[in-house]
């Protein structure tokens, strides 16, 4: 089977306080540390597993600059076969339909037959899954937290719904997935990994190496922007109990049946 996964170079928000800059127009960037998107890196590992129990190759492939191809290695590390880095400065400012788009490109220069995506990823839209299915005109599903291969035309898929509740369905290849975390326990990545795809050759596309008009992706073709970055105000302050357990528990109880909590 072959498989591609999106992944993406993000923040690492265990690593780094985050800061609006002083223009409200993004985040401050010079000195965050980067690392995977979470939910991606679940799509690997699951990737990986389906490679090793029905045999094929996993590809990781990414949008962005130079920069991200650290993210491709480190999946390869992780047992990736092959990673692709897609960079232009066409596709910097690029919203969630742009960045579809340009995947798609990707998507139709190869043969896949499953293509995982995370179930979101910094801006939290998790769109970009949703549009690559549609615009590729292939079944999708979102918030995956289990499969199944039946054969090699047909998978089955568990997914998150409402309620705590599990819902299977049966999905003919090629389709897309958004990947939820817990799906699996992704593997450690050791320095050993690290070091043998260091020198391994991953190929960048261009814009025109895709044939995308860059009138129609990056900022140029962006729909959606992103206007203003703040800090919610601080609402009303909480009520902070002192005391013993016991004392603390007591004012909990008066102030519950003050507010209607309890009776």
């Amino acid at each position: 089977m072959e498989i591609l996964v999106c992944v993406k170079r993000v923040p690492d928000t265990a690593e780094n306080e985050i800061v609006v800059n002083s223009s409200g127009s993004d985040i401050e960037r010079g000195d965050l540390v980067y690392s995977v998107n979470e939910w991606d890196n679940y799509a690997v590992e699951e990737a990986i597993q389906i490679r090793d129990r029905v045999g094929g190759s996993v590809t990781v492939v990414t949008v962005g600059n130079e920069e991200s191809e650290e993210v491709l290695r480190r999946e390869m590390a992780m047992g990736a076969d092959k990673g692709i880095l897609i960079s232009d400065p066409a596709f910097e400012g690029s919203d969630g339909k742009g960045i579809a788009s340009i995947l798609k490109a990707e998507v139709e220069k190869g043969k896949y037959d499953l293509i995982l995506t995370g179930a979101q990823a910094d801006d939290g839209a998790a769109q970009v899954g949703g549009m690559l299915a549609a615009m590729l005109d292939l079944p999708f599903a979102s918030l995956v937290n289990k499969i199944e291969i039946v054969n090699d035309k047909t998978i089955k898929v568990g997914r998150e719904v409402e309620g705590g509740n599990q819902e299977m369905n049966e999905i003919s290849l090629p389709c897309v997935l958004s990947i939820q975390t817990g799906i699996n326990e992704p593997r450690y990545v050791g320095i050993r990994g690290i070091r043998k795809v260091a020198s391994v050759e991953i190929p960048v596309r261009k814009a025109a190496d895709l044939g995308i008009d860059p009138a129609k992706v990056g900022k140029a073709g962006a729909k959606v922007k992103k206007v203003d970055y703040f800090i919610p105000p601080a609402g009303k302050g909480a009520e902070i109990l002192e005391g013993s357990s016991e004392e603390i528990a007591d004012k909990l109880i008066e102030l519950l049946k003050a507010k209607g909590g309890i009776k």
